[in-house]
């Protein structure tokens, strides 16, 4: 990602980190209120690593899934309870999701932003290389 080009392929990165970002938090927000089977693991919230690459820029390098214990209710009624007529919850935290997604939101902004400036300055170089 050196060279005089750099700064795109660093602004770049960060729009994919975002995209990736949005759509983890996207299935976790539609997921919040899925129950399964007993017996069937629950729903765990997806979450990102993201390390910085050697020559610039971020990638995800792993997704890993909420660890936390699930929650259970007594729900007798419902057709998923199990034999003691509870659910297990599935492990997703509205409230940091929603943060989550404010994040990702911006940081897809400020990087395709930087993108953008970067492409403007390089068409004004361009310019001025010609003679105009």
């Amino acid at each position: 990602m050196s060279g005089p080009f750099g700064v795109l392929d660093v602004a770049a990165s960060g729009v994919n980190v975002a995209n990736t970002w949005l759509a983890a938090t996207s299935d976790n927000i539609a997921n919040l209120n899925t129950v399964r089977a007993p017996g069937v693991e629950p729903y765990r919230a997806k979450q990102l690593i993201v390390a910085p690459q050697y020559d610039g820029g971020v990638a995800v390098q792993q997704t890993t899934e909420d660890a936390a214990a699930p929650d259970r209710v007594y729900d007798p009624g419902h057709p998923l309870a199990d034999a003691d007529g509870y659910l297990t919850r599935p492990v997703v935290d509205l409230a940091t999701e929603m943060t989550n997604l404010l994040m990702a939101q911006r940081l897809f902004q400020v990087n395709l932003n930087v993108h953008k400036a970067g492409v403007a300055t390089y068409q004004s170089a361009l310019q001025i290389g010609a003679g105009r």
